[in-house]
């Protein structure tokens, strides 16, 4: 009787040991992450990607690895990258800003692409409609561009006398380029203020359109929101201490590391709403199943320090609508 039982659980152990070795071989799920800038500028990004996709019970080098293309701000690079994710193949990609989301969707129709886009993703034709995208992509609309009259209004509501206003622009980014110039224009118009653009597109291009601006002395500058900027938040609040110039950005990046103020979403909780679309793709759900989402809440990040060093007084009705005022 023992060793009838001993074989029988013997053969039994051997039947399961194919299902256990299948479960061991069964493949890690490979997303592609495709961004135009380079690594150490995107950390807290990708902390928030990974906090959302540990939320939906993936983590990053034990049940999911990430395929990370840098284009190293070589925006012209982004088409190649994306087809080398597609080719690998991908289980899903993110794709940062609208160059690398256009790169993606030209890449592939099949695999499932989550972006992050500052503007409208049916104007950019990233999608047919909010709530429902359809096709293989959806994502995070971070509202950004649209903030940009927004932006000049705090500007104006620091600077009351404020006449002359300089805007840094990014005219590789086309597409988030065009839709905040015509914001600032029309805003600018109302208030009756005068815009000077200037453009950049490298860091050297910076810090030559600083130099300009310094030397034109304007009241204040906006900084577009596109990606290349937003990952160059640190030149740019050194060249506004340096120029002692009030400044303000999109992202409460700029606030943080010394600049005088900021107003847009929360990007790195976007990118955590990016990691949690992906764990809902790995476990089945389809990009047109998924709604664009777009933030509720925007964040006014005022330096305070900042503005002491550039001899500004800080209205009280501006304090008083800061999320957060850096001291």
């Amino acid at each position: 009787m023992q060793r009838r039982a001993f074989i029988g659980l013997l053969g039994g152990a051997a039947a399961t040991w194919p299902l256990a070795a299948r479960a061991q071989q069964l493949p890690v799920p490979v997303i592609g992450f495709l961004d135009p800038r380079t690594p150490e500028v995107v950390a807290a990004r990708l902390r928030g990607l990974r906090q959302g996709l540990k939320e939906s019970s993936y983590v990053e080098g034990e049940n999911v690895e990430i395929a990370y293309k840098w284009a190293e701000d070589k925006t012209d690079r982004l088409p190649a990258l994306a087809v080398e994710l597609v080719h690998r193949p991908v289980a899903a990609i993110v794709a940062s800003g609208p160059l690398s989301s256009f790169a993606a969707k030209t890449a592939t129709t099949t695999i499932p692409v989550v972006f992050l886009v500052g503007n409208d993703p049916v104007q950019l034709g990233l999608a047919k409609s909010l709530s429902r995208p359809g096709g293989n992509m959806t994502g995070i609309n971070l509202f950004n561009s649209e903030l940009a009259a927004k932006r000049l209004e705090l500007i104006r509501d620091l600077l009351p006398r404020a006449a002359r206003i300089a805007v840094l622009a990014n005219p590789a980014d086309a597409t988030l380029t065009e839709v905040e110039s015509k914001e600032v224009a029309d805003a600018a118009r109302t208030m009756g203020l005068q815009i000077q653009v200037h453009n950049a597109n490298t860091s050297t291009e910076i810090n030559a359109a600083f130099e300009a601006i310094g030397r034109e002395r304007p009241d204040a500058v906006v900084v577009g929101s596109t990606p290349f900027f937003n990952g160059r938040q640190v030149q740019l609040a050194q060249l506004a201490a340096f120029h002692r110039l009030p400044v303000i950005s999109a992202l409460r990046d700029y606030a943080e590391v010394g600049g005088l103020m900021s107003y847009g979403s929360n990007i790195v909780d976007a990118y955590r709403q990016a990691g949690l679309y992906v764990g809902r793709i790995l476990k089945g759900a389809t990009p047109a199943e998924l709604p664009v989402v777009q933030p509720n809440k925007f964040e006014l990040v005022i330096n305070a320090q900042t503005a002491r060093m550039l001899s500004l007084t800080l209205p009280s009705s501006l304090l008083g609508r800061a999320d957060e005022i850096i001291d």
